[in-house]
């Protein structure tokens, strides 16, 4: 589980729950104390038992024989990832009387051998074994013996056509993910005994156009991905409400069997790195009235006129496309439901921005990374109130403009977001923005996440971050930063993560002081090999005993994510001071 769920758990638990889950798992003496109340633990509720055992996942203070302990009240294991999963673990799990759910995807100590534990387990429906690349095709006489499964991933493994071709057993299974599998038509044949399936993953296996008519067998089918194949034509599939097509080369979609009567449902397109032959020919069978997702990125395409009766669009992506100005006038036409616009690595510029203001009035993610807009670009920006994430990295944003006709008065720009009161990320990396154009920033009081890049900030945008009520991540990498800086700080109360990397003048010394002084937040940077506060503090105790260790200037910046820039060198050359150069 990524650290912000685990965060978003805590959360949600109430407080007297918290109390007693984190002293249940604080120590391996505190768990001998409890897994002797056997019968109380067997009456725990599912969801605190579950919520228990998460935790002591996360703290490696589970071990097989504590499995035993939650026999009777657990429902759903989520082991993705733990490599220390083996034989004996399956054992114990395959003990537990309610299980429904099993993840152990990822796990490379699963082998053939260690389902067996699991065959006949009529409790569970759901099992993800993806990338155990141990189970082959003996591992699967274990699995169809499970009789009421319903949902199964085995993408990656090292099944074989003959392994796919028994899987058919398995007549209660709804979902079925065999991405990167070698499925041949034959197989896929054999697998329409399926009637229930509603999701079919089939990503990098060997269908052709041949094998997708058995597509039309699977009358209740919702989900199809057929990216990495060979398919360029997808028969009439009525019931389908999501396809993924990516990387194919697409002649028709839904062609082959229309008879004019009923549209399919589909609301969720995802084309990335498609060609086509004709873009309008092959989407022409589509409802484009019912699409709500669609993902074009990474295509040839440069005619977008496809977008203009796609009215329900809640969420598109064209990035790295060739989509230029003129274009982008299309996306405000159908825009009045839009809230997820991807236009990174296009050919926008400030002038394409201008026909989006008030036509989508409801987005709240919008991407412009490694795009030409610059200033003049925010104001229209500053027109779409609902947003919560803003991406202007690697754009020509400087944070101030020149007034028309009077080159020598600037105007801070940023001053425009001012009204995106619901703005909760906002990333500047890669910019010219410069201290004095953060100030202006202040007033986003819903802001958690503000990511800053650039060689022009100094100690003195220091001053302006201090007053986030809510930030929980703030960036200011490659900035000119000093210790002097650093140790005068005074973080946002709700901090938790600061990255400082590429801040080559910060001394060691002075990361350790301002992680001492603030134990709750997590330093980033490239004088710590961990992102613990608390291993870093501990494992430098000698720096509390006089030993100055002070970070070596020479030229190791090959070390560094990214040199230092031609101005950082010529300051550290001299020997000046950084903070009160005015640049």
């Amino acid at each position: 589980m990524m650290k912000e769920e685990e965060e978003e758990e805590e959360e949600r638990e109430s407080g007297l729950v918290r109390l007693c889950i984190e002293a249940a798992s604080e120590s391996k003496e505190s768990i001998e104390i409890w897994r002797r109340q056997r019968r109380t633990l067997e009456k725990m509720p599912t969801p605190l038992a579950e919520a228990l055992l998460r935790r002591l996942l996360r703290r490696r203070l589970l071990s097989p024989s504590l499995l035993e302990v939650f026999q009777q009240c657990i429902e759903e294991i989520n082991l993705q990832g733990e490599n220390f999963v083996d034989s004996e673990w399956m054992a114990y799990l395959g003990a537990f009387r309610y299980l429904r759910t099993l993840n152990i995807a990822d796990c490379k100590g699963i082998n053939n051998s260690a389902l067996w534990a699991i065959s006949g387990m009529d409790c569970l429906k759901d099992l993800d074994l993806s990338r155990c690349t141990k189970v082959t095709d003996a591992g699967v006489m274990h699995l169809i013996s499970i009789p009421n499964l319903e949902k199964l991933s085995v993408s990656e493994t090292s099944l074989t056509v003959e392994g796919v071709k028994h899987l058919s057993s398995l007549r209660k299974l709804l979902l079925l993910d065999l991405g990167g599998l070698p499925v041949t038509d034959m197989a896929l044949c054999t697998l329409q005994v399926l009637k229930k399936l509603e999701h079919l993953d089939l990503w990098g296996s060997k269908i052709s156009n041949s094998g997708a008519t058995f597509l039309k067998t699977f009358v209740e089918l919702r989900f199809l991905n057929l990216a990495w194949t060979k398919v360029t034509k997808v028969p009439y599939l009525p019931s389908l409400s999501c396809l993924n097509m990516s990387n194919c080369s697409i002649m028709s979609i839904f062609e082959d069997g229309y008879c004019g009567v009923k549209h399919p449902h589909l609301a969720r397109l995802q084309l990335h790195g498609v060609s086509f032959t004709d873009v309008h020919e092959a989407l022409s069978f589509l409802d484009p009235s019912r699409l709500s997702f669609l993902d074009l990125s990474n295509s040839s395409l440069c005619d977008f006129q496809f977008l203009l009766n796609m009215t329900a669009l809640e969420h598109l992506d064209v990035s790295f496309s060739r989509m230029e100005d003129d274009s982008v006038d299309l996306i405000g036409r159908v825009g009045a439901n839009l809230k997820f616009l991807n236009l990174s690595n296009t050919r926008l510029r400030s002038a394409g921005m201008e026909s989006l203001a008030g036509f989508i009035p409801i987005i709240e993610t919008l991407i412009l990374s490694h795009t030409a807009v610059d200033d003049f670009a925010l104001p229209y920006i500053g027109m779409m109130p609902s947003l919560k994430v803003l991406d202007l990295s690697n754009t020509n944003v400087k944070g101030f403009c020149h007034m028309l006709g009077n080159d020598q008065e600037e105007i801070l720009s940023l001053i425009a977001l001012q009204n995106l009161t619901h703005l909760e990320r906002l990333d500047l990396k890669e910019t010219q923005v410069r201290d004095g154009a953060l100030q202006p920033l202040s007033c986003l009081e819903d802001l958690k996440f503000l990511s800053l890049k650039s060689d022009f900030l100094t100690d003195v945008s220091l001053l302006f971050l201090s007053s986030f009520p809510k930030l929980k991540y703030l960036g200011i990498r490659g900035a000119v930063l000093t210790s002097a800086g650093i140790q005068s700080f005074n973080p946002p109360p709700m901090l938790k993560i600061l990255d400082l990397r590429d801040c080559w003048l910060l001394t060691e010394d002075a990361l350790l002081s301002f992680c001492e002084n603030h134990p709750q937040i997590e330093m980033r940077h490239e004088q710590f090999d961990t992102g613990s506060t608390a291993q870093i503090a501990s494992g430098n105790a000698s720096s509390a005993h006089g030993t100055s260790r002070t970070v070596q200037l020479k030229p190791k910046w090959a070390k560094m994510s990214s040199p230092p820039s031609r101005f950082q060198k010529e300051i550290f050359m001299r020997g000046g001071s950084i903070a009160e150069r005015n640049y």
